[in-house]
């Protein structure tokens, strides 16, 4: 029977320092981590990575594309979790963090073949991939452009298949009241046109600042 109350989410600083403790890095991680500060270039929670692991192995997903290469980590969770003949499309407008990537990549013994690795601005490389092609959709790039990424990742993604956007709470500034800048108002808008998207299951998940996922059905 629901008695009507909730339990609390294990959202607290202790509980997300577990979560994120919970599979740590392994050394190639810990050197693509590395490689993505000297760079000065954003990278997503072991606890984040984890779920997206999980998320691809669940689907079994042979297509899979990336917006926001970085330098291979999100990438290389992407891997692990896809089917063995299965191929990362991953996007980034930044040369010098592919060249990163792709040798995050090479250390994990991956083999060239898995990796698709394009150079240009996600909006236009997104409009010439094949629609209905790809298991799952993931994005970490300019938050200002989630629901450009949002119209055109859902096109992407056959019946089943799962988009994801990273980061969509940004510390906080996504509830707040006060903030209008483009970005946050750019993570409202994604946040509620997926959840009014009648082609979408959504959910909101407690991991990497806020990580939106939602199921085509």
């Amino acid at each position: 029977m629901n008695s009507g109350t909730h339990a609390a989410s294990a959202t607290g600083p202790a509980e997300a320092e577990y979560v994120d403790g919970y599979l740590p890095d392994d050394e190639v991680l810990t050197s693509a981590r590395a490689r993505a500060e000297e760079l000065g270039c954003e990278t997503l929670s072991p606890a984040a990575g984890a779920t997206l692991g999980f998320l691809a192995a669940t689907l079994c997903a042979k297509a899979v594309v990336e917006v926001g290469t970085g330098t291979g980590v999100s990438g290389l969770y992407l891997l692990r979790g896809m089917a063995a003949d299965g191929v990362l499309t991953s996007i980034d407008i930044e040369p010098e963090y592919q060249r990163a990537a792709r040798k995050t990549f090479i250390e994990a013994g991956r083999p060239p073949g898995r990796t698709r690795l394009i150079i240009g601005r996600a909006l236009d490389v997104l409009s010439r991939l094949t629609p209905g092609g790809y298991d799952l959709v993931f994005v970490d790039a300019a938050r200002m452009e989630y629901p450009g990424y949002y119209e055109k990742g859902v096109a992407l993604l056959r019946r089943g298949g799962i988009i994801a956007f990273h980061n969509v709470l940004a510390d906080g500034r996504m509830f707040d009241p006060s903030r209008r800048d483009a970005e946050t108002m750019g993570l409202r808008e994604v946040a509620r046109a997926i959840r009014e998207d009648e082609r979408l299951v959504p959910a909101l998940l407690p991991v990497g600042g806020g990580l939106l996922v939602a199921a085509a059905c």
